[in-house]
């Protein structure tokens, strides 16, 4: 497929999805202008691949995507005119799978032993029922069993008042990383959404010289996506200060979620 010189790269949870309800119809305008245009819009979220692809069907989008805050790149077969020939890609069904996170099972044991360690209590995922993610999230009990299916990133809640310092510290010593997202801790592997980005963006360019990259994102876990970008965005949220002051050259949306979203992306499409 032939596509334009412009990718849209975005967080969905308070940035293309409201933080609340997770809708997302005040951004069709833009969405169908992007369609429109052939301008791809490649998801990047913490959430497993489970639910982002029905997310994906009822967008309407058929592009590659990035989940589990960078743990894995996931494109269509035949996507691209060329092989997608980067190492550890994986045929799955009708997708070209690229793991770049650890595996699931080894995050769980790591932050076990960072809890310990630390004696810092948490509550990962792996340990919580479908109800309990449901209520912890908003999400509706079909969703939260998506959300459990988890390949390469752990999210956690902090259950203790003290400084949880000690247990950033012991995530680090286990050779693991940690981030904020909108909702909760996540501890993942050598991988952040920057990174899985990268890969993504040159394929594009190998495709389509000149690529210009716009991201959208609201939370401390979108800022190396945010450096990686030609166009950076925040989406207005409590975070968004924060996150704008560990991006050179970013912007903060007057409003949050996909009102916010919308109106910058049909900004950015206004003066190309």
């Amino acid at each position: 497929m032939t596509l334009p010189s412009l990718v849209v790269i975005s967080d969905l949870d308070g940035t293309l999805l409201d933080h609340d309800t997770y809708a997302f119809d005040v951004a069709r305008p833009a969405l169908e202008r992007l369609a429109s245009a052939r301008i791809p819009v490649v998801l990047c979220t913490s959430k497993t691949r489970a639910e982002t692809e029905p997310i994906r069907g009822a967008l309407g989008n058929d592009h590659p995507f990035i989940v589990e805050n960078g743990g894995a790149i996931v494109i269509p077969r035949g996507y691209f005119p060329f092989g997608v020939d980067v190492d550890r890609a994986e045929q799955r069904e009708s997708m070209t799978v690229i793991p770049i996170g650890d595996p699931y099972a080894e995050l769980v044991s790591a932050l076990a032993r960072a809890s310990r360690e630390s004696g810092i209590a948490v509550r990962g995922f792996a340990s919580m029922t479908e109800l309990e993610v449901a209520r912890a999230t908003g999400l509706p009990i079909e969703q939260a069993r998506l959300a459990r299916q988890r390949e390469f990133d752990e999210p956690f809640e902090i259950v203790d008042d003290r400084d949880p310092a000690p247990l950033f510290d012991a995530i680090v010593r286990a050779g693991k990383r940690w981030t904020a997202g909108g909702r909760f801790h996540h501890i993942t592997g050598a991988n952040d959404k920057a990174r899985a980005a990268r890969v993504l963006i040159e394929l594009y360019r190998r495709q389509l010289a000149g690529v210009r990259t716009v991201g959208l994102g609201d939370a401390p876990n979108d800022v190396d996506l945010l450096r990686e970008v030609d166009v950076p965005i925040v989406i207005a949220s409590a975070h968004a200060a924060a996150v704008a002051r560990l991006v050179p050259g970013a912007t903060i949306t007057r409003t949050p979620g996909p009102s916010g979203w919308s109106d910058a992306v049909l900004s950015v499409l206004d003066a190309a």
